[in-house]
C-alpha cells in the first residue's frame, strides 16, 4: 500500500529541501540546526514569472517531487538527500493535507507565505499557488495546516514572462494537483518590484535585481524558521 504520511523533522539534515541562489546557481543550502530549517533575507527575487504572468516571489523552501535533478552533485551537496523521493511518496497532492511547523520574524511589505505546487507535462512546467490558505509568521512556534482542494478560487497560477513560455505555462489546477512531479515551494508572493532610479526599456522584460537595481526596502525582509513539514495524501 502506498505510503500516506509524509514527516520530515530536518533532525538529520535538510532532507531534499533547500532554498534558491538563481536561475544559473540553482539550489542554495539551508542553514539546519538543532532539527530546524531557516530561510533569511535577502531572497532572489524570481522574475520567471513576471507580466503578463502573475508576478515576483521569493523562493525559501522547497522540495522537489520526482526528477533526475534531486540527485545531481549539485542538489545533494546542497539539499542532501531527498527523502521524499527515496520513501517514494505519492504526487497526487488532491486535497491532501500539509501541516507547517514554523516561527520567526518577518516584514512581509504587502506579500504573503504561501505554498506553491509545480507539475510538468512534456515541456511545460505549471505552477499554482495556494493564495486563498496564506501562513502566518509570528515569533512563536504554530502548527499551520493548508488543504490543496482543487478548487481554482483557491490558487493563482503563476504563467510565465515573455521569454519564459517554452519552459512555463498554465496546465489545469486538477491535473497539475494529481501529479505535482516537480516540487513544492514555500514562497512569499506577491512581491512590489520598483526600479531604483530610471531605467531603459520595459521594466518586465528586464530582470529585476539582474539587469536593474530594485529597492530591498519595498521587498520583505527578515527569517522563518520550518520545524516540521507533514504531508497527509488523501486516498483509500
Amino acid at each position: 500500500m502506498p505510503k500516506r504520511i509524509y514527516i520530515e523533522s530536518f533532525d538529520t539534515g535538510p532532507g531534499g529541501w533547500c532554498g534558491w541562489t538563481s536561475n544559473i546557481e540553482g539550489p542554495k543550502a539551508l542553514d539546519v540546526r538543532d532539527g530546524v530549517a531557516i530561510s533569511r533575507s535577502p531572497w532572489w527575487i524570481d522574475y520567471n514569472h513576471a507580466p503578463p504572468g502573475a508576478g515576483y516571489l521569493h523562493i525559501l523552501f522547497a522540495l522537489n517531487t520526482r526528477g533526475g535533478d534531486a540527485y545531481s552533485e549539485l542538489y545533494l551537496e546542497r539539499a542532501g538527500l531527498n527523502r521524499f523521493i527515496e520513501g517514494e511518496y505519492p504526487t497526487d497532492f488532491t486535497e491532501a493535507r500539509l501541516t507547517f511547523r514554523l516561527k520567526g520574524e518577518l516584514e512581509p511589505r504587502g506579500a504573503n507565505l504561501v505554498m506553491l505546487v509545480q507539475g510538468s507535462s512534456g515541456k511545460i512546467v505549471s505552477g499554482w499557488v495556494l493564495v486563498g490558505r496564506p501562513l502566518t509568521v509570528t515569533g512563536d512556534w504554530s502548527e499551520q495546516s493548508v488543504a490543496a482542494a482543487p478548487d481554482p478560487k483557491l490558487w493563482t497560477c503563476l504563467r510565465s514572462r515573455h521569454d519564459r513560455t517554452r519552459t512555463y505555462g498554465e496546465l489545469d489546477l486538477a491535473t497539475v494537483l494529481s501529479h505535482v512531479n516537480a516540487n513544492i515551494v514555500l514562497i512569499l508572493f506577491p512581491l512590489e518590484v520598483a526600479p531604483m532610479g530610471p531605467i531603459a526599456g520595459d521594466l518586465h522584460k528586464l530582470r529585476a535585481g539582474k539587469d536593474y537595481p530594485v529597492w530591498q526596502g519595498r521587498l520583505p525582509e527578515g527569517y522563518v524558521m520550518l520545524d516540521e513539514v507533514r504531508i497527509d495524501f488523501a486516498g483509500d
